[in-house]
């Protein structure tokens, strides 16, 4: 079985993804979309992991972790001890590696990759790498987090679960773009 990582993100303008821990701007609608994407499996059986870094967990409110109806995977190179919240890895291979084995080989549909930068980054450099899910916001917000580049031989593609027109809501424009390695 090979194991595909989907990253899914928002950006604005600017790349920004983030500010003081927390999302530069409250679009339910996006935010939806996300819990939509993230969660949804083909085979009712099986569930979707959630993989972040360390710094993302810790930004998402206690009263929403772990993120629901998702196996919660943190990575991080610090020893952590989540209990029954999130299994911690250190590295993507060794995610690859857990998930490709029992209990987890039949329990798991997708890989969402879900945050902070140094997770984006070092995903889409993995050989695992298959889409990056990402919402443009068309406006600029402050942010001190930024996602990184998006290397040149990406291309965007469709997928028939996205919406491909532009969204609206409170005022603030955006849309759904998809991309895959050339």
């Amino acid at each position: 079985m090979h194991l595909k990582l989907n990253l899914i993100a928002a950006a604005c303008e600017n790349m920004g993804i983030g500010m003081n821990g927390d999302l530069p701007w409250r679009l339910k609608s996006e935010m939806a979309y996300f819990s939509r994407m993230t969660t949804m499996t083909k085979d009712p059986a099986k569930k979707n992991i959630v993989l972040m870094g360390r710094r993302t967990w810790e930004c998402i409110p206690k009263k929403y972790r772990p993120l629901q109806g998702r196996i919660n995977v943190v990575l991080s190179s610090q020893s952590l001890n989540l209990g029954d919240d999130a299994i911690v890895c250190k590295s993507i291979p060794h995610v690859i590696e857990m998930v490709s084995q029992y209990p987890l080989k039949d329990k798991v549909e997708k890989i969402w990759v879900i945050g902070g930068s140094s997770v984006y980054k070092a995903s889409m450099d993995s050989p695992n790498f298959y889409r990056l899910y990402l919402t443009r916001i068309k406006k600029h917000f402050e942010c001190d987090t930024f996602f990184p580049p998006i290397p040149n031989n990406f291309t965007l593609v469709h997928d028939a679960e996205v919406p491909t027109d532009t969204q609206e809501e409170n005022g603030i424009e955006f849309e759904y773009q998809i991309y895959e390695k050339k």
